[in-house]
């Protein structure tokens, strides 16, 4: 009875050390999880920044999270080449983000409360828009300028 005891009480242990390995990658992947969260929150500022490998402009902005037919900002400036579009939804009011002028027209995904909705375009220097495709929100007023300089 003393070895069965000896043993199960290895066994638990060897499970508690086991856990607390997998307690680490669990934390570890939260602490990513995280960080991937933060770089996807809105910028009310929504100022460009070089992309990691690929280059180009990142802009980041957001939904209005009071649920108005908004975004938190109504310009965006970036340079020409690779820009790439980032708008979080904090609102329970799905929305999407989408751009178009001189010959481009591209829109992202509709995003519910909480998700995202990304584009990447390829722009030269002029002026675009960028509106919520949704329907009737660009016409209540969902939009804003792009400057590609």
């Amino acid at each position: 009875m003393n070895r069965i005891a000896v043993v199960a009480v290895v066994a638990v242990a060897a499970l508690v050390a086991t856990g607390c390995g997998s307690s680490k990658k669990s934390s570890s992947s939260t602490s990513s999880s995280s960080t991937a969260t933060s770089t996807q929150s809105p910028s009310s500022t929504a100022k460009p920044t070089k992309g990691k490998a690929a280059g180009g402009a990142q802009l980041k902005l957001s939904a209005d999270p009071s649920g108005a037919l908004k975004f938190t900002t109504s310009s965006l400036t970036a340079k020409s080449g690779k820009v790439t579009i980032t708008m979080s939804n904090p609102s329970s009011i799905p929305h999407a983000i989408a751009v178009e002028g001189s010959g481009i027209d591209k829109k992202g995904k509709v995003a519910g409360q909480g998700g995202s909705s990304m584009i990447t375009v390829a722009l030269k220097p002029g002026t675009y828009t960028f509106y919520c495709p949704v329907d009737g929100h660009r016409q209540a007023g969902m939009k804003g300028t792009l400057t590609v300089k």
